[in-house]
């Protein structure tokens, strides 16, 4: 699995100084519903999101366990607020 970090700079400041957010970015199981076409709910138990591909390319948003897009597997966030000090 491949892991994206975002840094950015916050437009409200909680801290005194400037402050930075990391945001991490995690794909989890797969939620694609298989059996959606007969009126069935089955998904397939891929537990975790892992890039086929190098990153930049086409492959990269395409499950080597399950074959499925990134867009069926689920993102979580987190923000880890940084606060500099000067």
């Amino acid at each position: 699995m491949k892991k994206c970090q975002v840094v950015r700079k916050s437009g409200r400041r909680s801290c005194t100084s400037s402050s930075t957010a990391i945001t991490n970015v995690r794909y989890g199981e797969c939620q694609k519903n298989h059996a959606a076409n007969i009126g069935g709910y089955a998904v397939d138990g891929c537990r975790e999101f892992m890039a086929s591909d190098v990153e930049g390319t086409t492959g990269a948003l395409t499950c080597a366990a399950c074959g499925c897009h990134r867009n069926f597997h689920r993102r979580e966030v987190e923000t880890e607020a940084l606060c500099e000090y000067t």
